[in-house]
């Protein structure tokens, strides 16, 4: 099965003293020419194998920040896999066969489970992890990374996903959560975890917890972007608003914001969160998704918008060039001409609190 798989990132293959680690590089050539819009570089994933010797002999430690040892499981290295899925577009795949064709579509990366939101909304009932055996096939069937979604708390379904290898794991809002009191921690995993947020606190108390890659949440499975719109405006005025705060006015938005006063720092003297920040939610047209880009997502991710659509291949390669090209208003609408019907989108006020998504969590 995955041992077989040396293209893929693995967590440690152990042979004596010389353990080999698997990761990401990168290559200047898109999966297919076909998207790449003009002027414009789209970057793809290819794998390598190195000694943990070439590891430490590429990794900058001239200053104090950075002399973490490279190793899998770090902060340092789950943050930089997270960093390189900038400017692309992740997916949501229920097979093997739309994982191909999300990968030869340019998406960076594709999220495994067995019902896209859309379905989880129409089916009701518990939402949880997906089936092993599921997620295995849609690994094999592809080179870029695969992500898989967990409930919230529910630590022993991360065991699982990290067991299966898979790159990243989603402690999701959309899958019925299994502790109304705590979140996993996420400091007991070398994979790393993306999480879901509406507003600035919520995404500093996940990085607290471990989190190496924060989504704006949106409310997923509706193909209306207003939520993603809402929650992403809102993290980024929330950071405007800390680079504006002495360092006594921080303690009081540390205490505001229920986070930890050093990460609240950090982020009033960055001017951005530790972590890459991604939107999802909603997302239907390539329009959304350049707009996402404009606001200041990194990436963004793309649930029921694609292949609940008329033409899932030509939308999946629309919206990744959208993307890419998210500030060229003529890139944006080539791409956009006769994409077919767009998922039928659920308008909020239809909603009732218990069926919104978004809400889970704290």
């Amino acid at each position: 099965m995955a041992q077989t798989r040396t293209r893929r990132l693995r967590n440690v293959r152990k042979s004596g003293q010389n353990r080999i680690y698997h990761r990401w590089g990168v290559c200047g050539r898109a999966p297919s020419t076909s998207h790449t819009p003009p002027n414009k570089i789209h970057f793809a994933f290819k794998r390598e194998v190195v000694s943990i010797e070439n590891l430490e002999s590429t990794a900058v430690t001239n200053t104090a920040e950075n002399t973490t040892e490279s190793t899998v499981g770090t902060v340092r290295v789950k943050r930089g896999m997270a960093e390189q899925l900038k400017g692309g577009v992740i997916m949501d795949v229920v097979t093997p066969e739309q994982a191909k064709i999300a990968e030869d579509a340019g998406a960076v990366a594709v999220m495994a489970l067995e019902r896209v939101p859309a379905d989880i909304r129409k089916d009701g009932g518990v939402a949880r992890m997906s089936d092993p055996e599921m997620i295995e096939g849609i690994i094999n069937a592809v080179s870029i990374p695969v992500m898989a979604k967990v409930r919230i708390g529910h630590f022993v379904e991360a065991q699982v996903l990290q067991a299966l290898e898979v790159d990243f794991i989603d402690e999701s809002e959309v899958l019925t959560p299994a502790d109304e009191t705590n979140h996993i921690n996420k400091w007991d995993f070398t994979v790393p975890f993306v999480c879901g947020a509406t507003n600035l606190g919520e995404a500093l108390r996940r990085i607290a917890e471990g989190a190496a890659l924060i989504r704006s949440k949106g409310e997923a499975g509706t193909g209306n972007v207003v939520e993603a719109v809402r929650h992403m405006r809102q993290i980024t005025s929330e950071i405007r608003r800390l680079t504006q705060l002495d360092d006594a006015e921080l303690f009081a938005a540390a205490k505001e914001l229920r986070a930890p006063y050093e990460l609240v720092r950090e982020v009033a003297r960055e001017g951005k969160l530790p972590v890459p920040l991604f939107s999802a939610g909603g997302v239907a047209t390539p329009a959304d998704a350049a707009l996402m880009r404009q606001l200041g997502a990194e990436s963004v991710f793309v649930g029921s918008g694609i292949f609940k659509s008329g033409d899932p291949a030509k939308r999946a390669k629309a919206i990744v060039e959208a993307t890419t090209a998210y500030d060229d208003p003529h890139t944006i609408a080539r791409v956009s001409r006769g994409l077919g019907e767009a998922m039928v989108g659920i308008n909020l006020d239809e909603l009732d609190a218990s069926q919104r998504y978004a809400g889970r969590g704290w």
